[in-house]
């Protein structure tokens, strides 16, 4: 299975109509770059020129993007779909390193001077991404533009999540790491309903099935998430938020700190959605971007 690449006009209709629609209780998208965070931050010239060289992508839950050791040949920018980065062990068992979603991207080897991952990425959530090739990322990094700027930040706060994921799974209990897990994937799909079995979460989280099952029974008898037939429903966000461990905190501090939301703005309603035309402005704040322009 591969990647369904949309044509030019399906592409070019997407991006001047970016509005979201509402289906069976979760949002779904008619796709824009604008909804990617690091698209969304580039300065209007080089998105200008970017744009025409990204290829509009839909994606379908549980395929793989890149195998661990396989040559990466595009970088992707989800804006509604999810993948798990795993590192697979010689056994066959498996732990998530990371998430990536609307705030990222996917095949950052590239920027760092690698054509591989020791890790599979697998699309956890269908939906669309913009993939760019790598011959023009690379040009593109060494042309030293904002693209490369943001980047770097992003590389930052991925270093920075994927260091909370490795301590969240070695100190704290399973019910914080699920809730963990949870408003993750909550904050990047902007919806309150996941679909994920517990084959898979415990997939993720390298534990056995039971564990993950009573885990979410606990959430469950607190009123915290309803669980049916592989759709979980966040009842109680703010709850979760009490229950989780420190982890996710600190990594969406990080996240803030770097690559900030313009003022007003939160995961649960993001600029990126509203923006037909003009891009933000806040982020060419940093002095990293001041550069750069």
């Amino acid at each position: 299975m591969t990647p369904v690449l949309l044509n030019e006009a399906q592409k070019q209709a997407s991006h001047h109509d970016p509005k979201p629609l509402a289906r069976h209780g979760q949002m779904a998208f008619k796709p824009d770059a604008f909804q990617n965070h690091l698209l969304n931050f580039l300065p209007r010239h080089a998105y200008e020129r970017l744009f025409p060289k990204l290829e509009l992508v839909f994606i379908q839950c549980g395929e793989v993007i890149y195998e661990s050791g396989s040559l990466l040949r595009y970088a992707y920018f989800p804006t509604n779909c999810i993948a798990s980065l795993l590192y697979i062990m010689e056994d066959g068992a498996s732990s998530e390193i990371s998430v990536v979603g609307n705030e990222g991207m996917i095949g950052l080897a590239l920027l760092m001077g690698g054509d591989t991952m020791p890790n599979r990425a697998i699309i956890q959530s269908s939906g669309y991404a913009y993939r760019l090739k790598k011959q023009v990322l690379k040009q593109e990094i060494n042309d030293n533009g904002p693209l490369l700027h943001i980047l770097l930040l992003y590389t930052q706060a991925l270093i920075t999540q994927m260091a909370q994921t490795a301590v969240c799974n070695r100190h704290h209990s399973l019910d914080q790491q699920l809730c963990r897990l949870l408003l993750e994937r909550s904050d990047r799909l902007v919806s309150d309903v996941l679909s994920m079995t517990q084959e898979f979460i415990s997939n993720i989280l390298g534990v056995r099935r039971e564990g993950v099952t009573e885990a979410a029974g606990k959430l469950q008898q607190a009123g915290l998430i309803e669980y049916r037939r592989g759709h979980i429903t966040v009842l109680d966000r703010q709850g979760m938020e009490a229950r989780a461990c420190e982890c996710y905190q600190v990594v969406k501090t990080e996240f803030d700190r770097l690559l900030p939301l313009p003022a007003g703005q939160n995961e649960s309603n993001p600029s990126f959605l509203n923006i037909p035309t003009l891009k933000n402005q806040h982020v060419f704040n940093h002095p990293f971007l001041k550069e750069a322009m």
